[in-house]
């Protein structure tokens, strides 16, 4: 591999250039959360309507990351990266600008180009390393990108409490630009040999779709992360109506599972090569599990307050960063030369799934019914999870045996 040096686009990106573009995009998903409140009644419109900016937003990602990644396979991930972190910059000032909830809605789908941050580190490590090692160096990659959604709400509940929203959309807009520079200094070009066109890369479809391998790391990666979906999608909703929480207090609570999901990431980097990615996979979908029967536990001893409730959700944190590291480099390495459409294409369904999770945990919410519906939704996510994991590895052991077979 080679060496890398910093702010040398000869060499491949230093690893702290790929933890700035993944952590703008969460940046960008959650720093003004403990703001939807204030942002409604500021445009006038009902909070479910408001949410919209957050299920809008995921699924938007959603879509652009099946253009993404062949974009980045054809021209470059260097251009694609660029070009995604400006266009993110314009809708940043159209949502600072906005007149009215339409007009902040449409910066907000601009702003969802910034999902470049998530797809294209993945198939820069990808295009570098083997798959063990890619799994561990993007569980460093998410680890120090998961310092982002640690701080980001809280900095933004407190930022609402004394500057209003629209000081989240400023940060935004400062950390974006500072983005753009380090990616024009440091991030060279990765990709050495690049697509021939974008209808050959939609041809290639079809070979992804048809690998159970595929299958089984994508919904892996989607149930997964639909455990987190679902709480950005539900937590807001009752911190503030069911808790009573203020801005700054709800971003505490975002802060534990960001925190959570930091200390996962740092086992995952470090024992990954040990263990293999299949342990950390279900590994981590059972200490996400254990999370949410600790708090399910909680209400029904009739322990409820919000420490209650949200300071066991943080295990689902740790289980996310033990299995998302593995399962996103097992994505990107069942065609190691489509990397970048496979990033794209799993992240896709990742992101949609989460979306579709997020809408869900939303919209079932009452003051009424407490957080029950949060956590069911949160534990079936799980538990598909770690059906996804057991489907993958016995693919591969099957596969392993056939190969055996065939050469003894």
């Amino acid at each position: 591999m080679q060496q890398t040096r910093f702010l040398d686009r000869q060499s491949p990106p230093h690893i702290l250039t790929l933890v700035i573009c993944a952590g703008l995009g969460a940046l960008s998903l959650n720093v003004f959360l403990p703001s939807l409140a204030a942002m409604a009644v500021h445009f006038g419109t009902e909070y479910h309507v408001m949410q919209f900016a957050v299920s809008g937003y995921i699924a938007g990602t959603a879509l652009l990351q099946l253009v993404i990644g062949p974009l980045s396979d054809i021209f470059g991930r260097r251009r694609v990266m660029i070009g995604a972190l400006l266009v993110m910059l314009v809708g940043t000032v159209v949502c600072l600008a906005a007149p009215s909830v339409e007009i902040f809605m449409f910066g907000r789908l601009l702003q969802t180009t910034v999902v470049a941050g998530f797809v294209l580190p993945r198939a820069i490590i990808r295009d570098t390393v083997p798959m063990e090692s890619a799994a561990s160096m993007i569980a460093y990659v998410t680890m120090g990108m998961s310092l982002i959604p640690m701080v980001a709400p809280t900095v933004g509940g407190t930022l609402n409490d004394l500057f209003g929203w629209e000081a989240n959309f400023v940060l935004m807009l400062f950390l974006g630009v500072l983005t753009l520079l380090l990616v024009s200094a440091d991030l060279g070009e990765t990709n050495k040999t690049p697509a021939a066109s974008f209808a050959a890369q939609f041809k290639s479809w079809p070979d992804l779709f048809r690998s159970r391998r595929f299958w089984g790391y994508a919904l892996t990666s989607t149930f997964s992360s639909g455990v987190f979906f679902a709480f950005l999608g539900g937590a807001p909703f009752i911190g503030t109506a069911i808790y009573n929480l203020t801005p700054t207090m709800l971003g505490v609570q975002f802060f534990l599972i960001a925190a959570g999901y930091m200390v996962g990431n740092f086992i995952a980097g470090r024992y990954t090569k040990r263990f293999g990615t299949m342990t950390m996979m279900i590994s981590g979908s059972v200490v996400s599990l254990v999370g949410i029967v600790v708090t399910a536990l909680a209400l029904l001893t009739g322990i409820d307050s919000a420490t209650a409730f949200f300071a066991p959700l943080a295990l689902t944190g740790v289980g996310n960063g033990l299995t998302l590291p593995s399962s996103n480099a097992g994505v990107v390495s069942v065609r190691p030369k489509l990397a970048g459409s496979a990033s794209g294409l799993g992240g896709a369904i990742t992101v949609g799934g989460g979306a579709a999770f997020s809408m869900i945990a939303g919209a079932v919410l009452t003051p009424g019914s407490g957080g029950w519906p949060l956590l069911a939704i949160m534990a079936v996510s799980t538990v598909l999870a770690i059906a996804a994991s057991v489907y993958v590895r016995q693919v591969e052991r099957n596969e392993e045996a056939a190969g055996a077979q065939a050469n003894p």
